[in-house]
């Protein structure tokens, strides 16, 4: 995408700005409302920690709140955290999701509740804007704090571990690692910066930008099968959503009539099966969910949610719970549930399209009575949904007693995170199936939408779909339908 300039400011970040920050050409631009938040905590941190206990300034963490830091250790205690949390293990996380990481961490600390050093802001995105990025590993954080993230981030700062180079950094011709901008990171804001869900929150934030898209697009796949089997209308009259007006199955309903509008051939059945007459009753409930999840998402990443939060009206610092992502793994498990649902429907419509009673069509759309046709892609189809299946279990189901009983519990917000990003994954793929067909289907009926936005979509599809007919592999055009999906998604009525 063309570079363009991301301000923040701490108040007004989106998860679409987090997906163009992760993977677009951007520049990232600190506002100087956000500095002089940071700044203002900073300094109120700074005096409280000079009359009370502060938590992680001038005490231990965890079990060891109640030790006091002597003043004559301050300065290697801080040291001593980052170095014992950044130990997180398994593979390195996509890069993506690194760079959503930062974007979130510096988005929160310009909100101006964590009391970190507001030098830290010109760094973190001195780092984001070269394409620098920290190692962090897989497994490491449970919902409560991204611990092991930060604190790696955190030695690179310090330069005790090395940037990686990402996808956009320049290449060094002598082979050596990439130099950040050697910022130092003050011992007494070791725990301020590290205490943060920002890695979850740059997951989830990609997850659901990623969820509404195909969301949409799905509306989109839908209406072209409907179209390919011929399909009754009835079930998306405004008088039948009026009867039971859920918001999002009136939403899926008015975007199918929009879509259908050019055409009313009269329907061949009295009745479609649920894949066509169910789809506002199941596709809505994955539109609210998905638009909940993104509204709990943004909330959390323009909040101080911090601990201790340093409070620059009242002069003083609240120990709490901010920190518990509570809202954010519970939203991600319904959307991831609701999702399910959704697909189901999805393979369901893909059964049709291998019917000759609905597409006049030989049996799997083959190009003789014999033929295999489009018979895998319900095979692939059906493994895409298992997996969603699978995903869709709550994370939000488990517990953890941790450091010596203090934290008693977990949400595992973090684990929803990466089952959504899996579930979108492969919902990608399971409606790339059933796009396929759908095109296939129109292609060798000789048929194709007078206008409108339904018809530019069998244009899109035709345009990067193999014509062919006779039995061939079938996943390239798997994965050219995936990848058309989001283009589909801005034909959404």
């Amino acid at each position: 995408m063309e570079n363009s300039r991301i301000v923040i400011d701490g108040t007004a970040l989106t998860c679409g700005q987090v997906v163009a920050a992760a993977r677009g050409d951007v520049t990232i631009v600190m506002g100087p409302d956000g500095v002089e938040r940071a700044r203002a905590a900073w300094l109120a941190a700074r005096e409280a920690a000079a009359t009370r206990p502060v938590y992680g300034r001038t005490t231990g963490v965890g079990a060891n709140r109640a030790v006091d830091v002597e003043w004559e250790d301050s300065d290697a205690h801080g040291l001593r955290l980052l170095r014992s949390h950044a130990a997180g293990a398994g593979p390195l996380v996509a890069p993506e999701i690194v760079r959503a990481m930062l974007t979130v961490r510096l988005n929160q600390i310009a909100a101006g509740g964590s009391g970190v050093e507001p030098g830290v802001l010109g760094a973190l995105a001195d780092v984001l804007n070269l394409g620098l990025l920290p190692p962090v590993p897989v497994y490491g954080a449970i919902g409560t704090g991204d611990l092991t993230a930060l604190a790696s981030t955190a030695l690179c700062l310090l330069g005790e571990r090395p940037w990686l180079a990402g996808p956009d950094a320049a290449d060094d011709p002598d082979g050596a690692a990439p130099r950040g901008p050697g910022y130092r990171l003050g011992s007494a804001d070791a725990l301020a910066f590290i205490s943060s869900n920002a890695a979850t929150l740059g997951e989830a934030a990609l997850a659901v930008a990623d969820l509404r898209e195909l969301l949409r697009a799905s509306t989109v796949v839908a209406a072209l099968s409907h179209f390919a089997v011929r399909g009754s209308e009835e079930p998306y009259a405004e008088a039948v959503q009026d009867a039971c007006p859920h918001p999002g199955q009136r939403e899926a309903a008015a975007a199918m009539r929009a879509l259908l509008a050019f055409d009313r051939p009269a329907p061949v059945r009295i009745q479609d099966p649920y894949g066509y007459r169910a789809f506002p009753q199941v596709h809505g409930p994955a539109l609210e969910a998905a638009r909940y999840a993104e509204e709990v998402v943004t909330r959390e990443i323009n909040a101080a949610a911090e601990n201790p939060l340093v409070d620059v009206a009242g002069r003083r610092v609240w120990h709490n719970g901010n920190f518990h992502t509570a809202y954010v793994g519970l939203a991600l498990d319904s959307a991831r549930a609701a999702l399910f649902q959704t697909m189901a429907l999805a393979a369901a419509r893909l059964g049709t399209l291998a019917e000759p009673s609905f597409t006049g069509l030989y049996p799997f759309q083959g190009a003789t009575e014999a033929s295999s046709g489009i018979m895998i892609l319900e095979y692939v189809a059906h493994s895409c949904l298992a997996d969603v299946r699978r995903l869709a279990t709550p994370a939000a189901l488990g517990s953890a007693v941790l450091s010596r009983g203090v934290e008693e519990h977990a949400g595992f917000s973090t684990q929803s995170a990466r089952a959504t990003t899996d579930a979108v994954a492969a919902y990608r793929l399971g409606l790339g199936c059933e796009l396929v067909a759908a095109a296939r289907a129109l292609r060798m009926q000789g048929r194709a939408p007078s206008g409108g936005p339904l018809r530019a979509a069998t244009d899109l599809a035709a345009a990067v779909l193999d014509p062919r007919v006779e039995d061939r592999p079938l996943d390239a055009d798997i994965a050219a339908a995936a990848d058309l999906l989001p283009r589909l998604a801005r034909l959404h009525p």
